[in-house]
């Protein structure tokens, strides 16, 4: 799978829904009572990292959820890359990118989102072929100022801006011309999880699947 179709993916996923949300799940247990909370609040995509154990579990659990496209946060390696697309994964994210990273999903045929917070690195994955890209950190890298001010001389690459990015900001990141939707946690927080409160998980994936881009 090439760049130019991986990005034409990652944009067909970005276009689900204005939230992706961002999930560090714990407990397998509870995975897929989450995502069919967040896929009925209107949020289909659903970025699981791979920063816990459990991850891969939870993603298995979640790809079996009727309308929920589920994806693998933090893949930093080839081998975070297989063990994803063996878990169900239909896309990936990473916080970077590097050539080892982009070799290892093109040939596992994962459409991959990768992370840049510099005009340079843009630019960089763009030469290859992405114009859909991550825009991380966003917040620490600049916020909405900052992408916005790259988007005037690149426009033609699109962003799923994450890292900080939270309600009260939420709306100057999907204004922006070069934003396609947003990464966020706060949708899934964690006392809710861990209460079990799908419904309240439900209400807040409403609130953000309503939102104006």
């Amino acid at each position: 799978m090439t760049p130019a179709e991986q990005s034409r993916l990652s944009a067909e996923i970005c276009a689900l829904a204005p939230v992706i949300p961002v999930l560090v799940i714990d407990d397998a247990a509870s995975a897929a009572e989450l995502a069919r909370a967040l896929v009925s609040g209107g949020l289909p995509a659903l970025e699981v990292t791979l920063r816990t154990p459990a991850a891969l579990d939870a993603m298995r659990a979640m790809a079996e959820v009727p309308g929920g496209v589920v994806g693998a946060g933090t893949l930093l390696t080839p081998g975070d890359v297989r063990a994803a697309k063996a878990a169900g994964a239909r896309f990936g994210v990473s916080p970077g990118a590097t050539d080892t990273l982009i070799a290892a999903c093109a040939a596992e045929g994962l459409p991959l989102l990768p992370g840049a917070a510099t005009a340079t690195e843009v630019m960089a994955l763009l030469e290859k072929g992405y114009t859909v890209q991550k825009f991380f950190p966003a917040e620490a890298a600049g916020g909405a100022r900052a992408l916005a001010a790259i988007g005037a001389p690149i426009p033609q690459v699109r962003f799923c801006p994450t890292g900080g990015v939270s309600p009260a900001n939420v709306a100057d990141y999907l204004k922006l011309a070069n934003v396609l939707c947003v990464g966020g946690s706060w949708v899934a927080p964690k006392d809710k999880v861990s209460a079990g409160d799908w419904a309240g998980i439900e209400a807040l994936a409403r609130d953000a699947a309503a939102l104006p881009r």
